[in-house]
């Protein structure tokens, strides 16, 4: 599991004014439709879910286990 937050996810960030949910999946290589699968929900539930300001923890923890990461490199 990943366990820092590497300068390309915190580029992506910082460039593209993406939340970090956004800028891990996209620094992971993997699209919305593949996470969604990963999670058991729609494309469209999990792309709300990556535009939210706020994530709750059980969200946050079980976006966390399906990027391989984490669930606290998701709080910046």
């Amino acid at each position: 599991m990943e366990t820092y937050i590497p300068h390309e996810v915190v580029t992506l960030m910082v460039d593209n004014d993406w939340r970090p949910t956004r800028a891990w999946r996209e620094h992971l290589g993997l699209t919305q439709i593949q996470l969604a699968e990963r999670l058991g929900v729609s494309q469209s539930s999990y792309a709300q879910e990556e535009a939210s300001c706020t994530l709750d923890k059980p969200s946050r923890e079980k976006i966390a286990a399906a990027l391989g990461i984490d669930a606290e490199l998701l709080d910046l």
